[in-house]
């Protein structure tokens, strides 16, 4: 991916960093994808296993998740560099947390998944318009400083917030189902891959564009996968596929960090 969506060269522009600083995200290959799409979904099944399962409640699941990103984040913070599991593991909770976002606007305050929806594009398309703004790129090659890093995980987690609202407005409200509304997703990304690979965007946009719809198709995966069968589901439950999606992430994050597949390149030290 490059940076044709980036403003010129300034003072601000990634054009211009410092060689002395790594990047701290990985680059985009078919592991952050597939990594994506399994923390994606456990963040479906997680939230719904911790709520419900374990009767730990909405608000009590809420907490307790959203204390446990905020220590993973310091920690995403205070690497020098790209740490797969570090980073990995930040993705796996902001999904979760994202998740029970929307279901706390959805259950505590009774906002529709259609006011959701719009307020969580809302607030996305604004994070986008600040970042660019500020830094000049949304590049992912270029989050190095604090400051781009902040914007990045708040773009990332509205993209889990909306695509959940969406996910499950199109699988319950408009009552599409869940296998349904994930191939859906999966159409509308195979649509935007078509695209970047004909020229006709900006690899930037069309990355972000995949992103956002990589959410609502995990979540739609993991409704499918673990809700009842009487529910539109293949009834696995939310223990079963919580577990074999954590494996994966693991698995896959394991071997990133043993090989550095997924570390962009150019970097200097």
């Amino acid at each position: 991916m490059n940076d044709t969506f980036a403003a010129p060269a300034s003072a601000n522009s990634q054009t211009e960093r410092p060689p002395n600083l790594w990047s701290k995200v990985p680059e985009v290959t078919a592991f952050f994808w597939i990594i994506k799409v399994l923390a994606t979904t456990v963040g479906e099944t997680a939230a719904d296993y911790l709520n419900t399962t374990l009767h730990v409640g909405l608000t009590g699941t809420t907490l307790v998740m959203s204390v446990f990103l905020i220590a993973t984040l310091i920690a995403q913070f205070c690497t020098k560099k790209y740490v797969p599991g570090v980073y990995w593991l930040a993705i796996v909770f902001i999904s979760v947390v994202g998740t029970l976002i929307t279901d706390n606007l959805t259950d505590h305050f009774g906002l529709s998944l259609w006011a959701s929806s719009g307020l969580f594009a809302t607030a996305l398309s604004a994070t986008f318009y600040a970042w660019y703004r500020r830094e000049g790129t949304l590049s992912i090659h270029s989050i190095y400083t604090p400051r781009r890093e902040a914007f990045y995980w708040l773009t990332i987690l509205f993209t889990f917030a909306l695509g959940t609202a969406t996910g499950d407005l199109m699988a319950e409200k408009l009552s599409l189902g869940y296998l349904t509304s994930a191939f859906i997703f999966a159409a509308m990304i195979g649509v935007v891959a078509l695209v970047q690979r004909l020229g006709r965007l900006s690899p930037i946009l069309t990355f972000w564009l995949a992103y956002i719809l990589t959410r609502p198709l995990g979540a739609s995966i993991g409704d499918f996968l673990s809700q009842d069968k009487d529910l539109g589901g293949l009834g696995l439950g939310t223990t079963t596929t919580s577990l074999i999606f954590l494996a994966g992430i693991l698995i896959l994050t394991v071997y990133l960090t043993v090989t550095k597949k997924d570390q962009i390149s150019g970097e200097a030290a």
